[in-house]
């Protein structure tokens, strides 16, 4: 085919990922604090040959909803409890050899320099297989854990994060490719003529230069993106080269594949060199029966109370101030606009209800459940792939690792069957497996951006 699928699999550093029942189906493995559990679920989707391994992140313990933690911490909502994932991928290195490994790191409580020297070491630990999924942050809980007393607006959050990616841009560029001689014979360690300060004095950043880290096998990260906003999808259509997308249904998904697309002309940039990824949640069975049953038993384990704590945390709004039994109302959110959008829309058209919509979000965040035998799940991917709504899934688990087991095992040898998905890694570095070519330190201007 001329167009080859792309796969990723969703992980949180944590007991849960999108599916808040995860933590207490039966089968799940819950030791997320040791490193046995990730080691085996990146082997895992490395023996699928999946393009990488995603880590998503959140920065504060769950307190939107009604002011409260420990309604939280006593259900293991999402981000009750996480570990750094940039630790966890860098041991992740060491025991895998060809999958990617993409991490969460924000631009709104971190600094450029601190960020740029994270990624280029773990390019060079990985041998270039490193992501970074760009988020600007959720609520004001998350500025408050680093001694802010008010969380950005939205709009400012995404003009912080256009200078922040200006300025790591320039740090991994510091370094030539060739500057680090190591001569041992002359005593020329780097040549000094190629390696330079940036010497960059913004709205948001200063910093000097150069960065320490020399110059990494992909020249920097893959780009990784969620915007779903209009400001969110015009930043990920400048800088992303994969995009993390959420959308229960195929007229939403296409529309969402056409607007990025669309956007990317924009920035003077080839729409091909933007994959984009929409999620998924798989219940694969023997027979349709069989997978069925698995998708009610996961299904009944999710509390609708636990889905709008996560609701409340994505949209920084508190969800506890309105009727479970009535529709969502339509309300100005600070946080997460595309997916409160997304629920505002399915709650609209079929007529749900405000406990409706958080049974949903606890189900998998209002991920789609694709149910089925292997065939039937190939199906579902096939259709959405050649129909102009992905170019490759992230398969987020309803149960760990057994999720990602069954998938690889039965779904992955269908969809090969099919010549849809490599039987084998053609290359080395994520970016080889995403098929972008050599990584650009120049980003596409400023705007240019979509007027909608």
């Amino acid at each position: 085919m001329s167009r080859e699928l792309h796969l990723a699999g969703f992980l949180i550093a944590s007991h849960v990922t999108h599916s808040h029942a995860a933590w207490r189906h039966p089968a799940s493995e819950t030791d997320y604090l040791g490193p046995d559990y990730y080691r085996r679920v990146a082997q895992t989707l490395e023996r699928g040959k999946f393009d990488f391994l995603f880590f998503a992140d959140l920065l504060a313990t769950p307190v939107r909803y009604g002011n409260d933690i420990r309604v939280p911490l006593s259900s293991g909502t999402q981000a009750s409890a996480t570990i750094d994932p940039s630790l966890v991928a860098a041991g992740l290195a060491n025991v895998t050899e060809k999958i990617g490994l993409a991490i969460t790191k924000s631009t709104t409580y971190f600094h450029p320099y601190e960020v740029a020297r994270i990624f280029g070491t773990l390019d060079h630990l990985s041998r270039g297989r490193a992501g970074w999924n760009v988020v600007t942050s959720l609520n004001q809980a998350e500025a408050q854990n680093f001694g802010i007393d008010n969380h950005l607006g939205h709009d400012e959050r995404y003009d912080r994060a256009q200078e922040f990616l200006e300025v790591a841009f320039k740090l991994w560029g510091s370094w030539d490719r060739d500057a680090l001689v190591q001569d041992k014979a002359s005593g020329v360690f780097a040549d000094p003529d190629k390696v330079r300060t940036v010497d960059h004095d913004g709205e948001w950043f200063k910093t000097r230069g150069p960065l320490t880290v020399p110059h990494s096998p992909q020249s920097r990260p893959v780009i990784i993106q969620a915007g779903s906003s209009s400001i969110g999808k015009d930043f990920a259509a400048r800088w992303a080269e994969a995009i993390f997308e959420i959308d229960p249904t195929s007229e939403g998904r296409r529309a969402y594949y056409d607007d990025v697309k669309s956007r990317a002309s924009n920035f003077g940039r080839n729409p091909d060199d933007i994959k984009i990824f929409p999620s998924f949640v798989p219940f694969v069975g023997e027979t349709e029966s069989i997978a069925r049953e698995k998708q009610a038993f996961h299904n009944e384990l999710a509390d609708p109370i636990s889905g709008l704590i996560t609701l409340s945390v994505h949209t920084d709004h508190d969800f506890s101030q309105y009727d479970l039994d009535a529709p969502i109302e339509d309300v100005v959110v600070p946080g997460t606009q595309g997916l409160f959008d997304v629920a505002r829309r399915l709650s609209v058209n079929d007529n749900l209800t405000l406990r409706d919509i958080g049974k949903l979000y606890a189900q998998g965040v209002l991920l789609p459940q694709f149910v089925g035998t292997a065939s039937q799940i190939a199906d579902q991917i096939e259709e959405g792939f050649l129909g102009g709504e992905a170019d490759g899934y992230i398969l987020s688990a309803a149960q760990a690792p057994g999720t990602f087991d069954d998938f690889v095992d039965l779904v992955v040898p269908e969809l090969q069957r099919r010549g849809l998905f490599r039987t084998d890694y053609t290359g080395s570095t994520l970016r080889d497996h995403l098929g972008l070519g050599g990584a650009s330190l120049t980003p596409a201007p400023r705007g240019v951006a979509a007027v909608t």
